[in-house]
């Protein structure tokens, strides 16, 4: 019956801080359960389960691809400006933005 409430439970990247509580407590040996934050809940919870979590391979952009769609994406926001369309000019910046962030960490 155990394996019938772990198959129809959701991942437990997905879970509050509150269910993984409920199910860290239901680990024996498992102590400051109240004092752990989500990061240490789950690490907890996968070493008992027997868990092995995979580095997540990031794929590495340069800075010049980001640059191309930075240019890109300042002509859609000049555009977006001329046609007096706020909503997209300003998501068009917010995206810029991000992507600057990206090329200063891929730099």
């Amino acid at each position: 019956m155990a394996k019938d409430k772990e198959a129809k439970e959701k991942p437990l990247d997905k879970m509050t801080v509150k269910e993984l509580r409920e199910i860290a407590k239901g680990i024996e040996g498992v102590v400051g359960v109240h004092g752990m934050n989500k990061s240490e809940l789950l690490v907890v919870i996968k070493q008992a389960r027997g868990i092995k979590e995979a580095p997540k391979a990031k794929t590495p952009a340069s800075v010049k691809e980001i640059k191309a769609k930075i240019k890109s994406l300042k002509a859609k926001r000049r555009d977006a400006l001329t046609a007096k369309d706020k909503k997209i000019a300003s998501r068009t910046r917010r995206q810029i933005s991000r992507l600057k962030k990206k090329t200063r960490k891929a730099a």
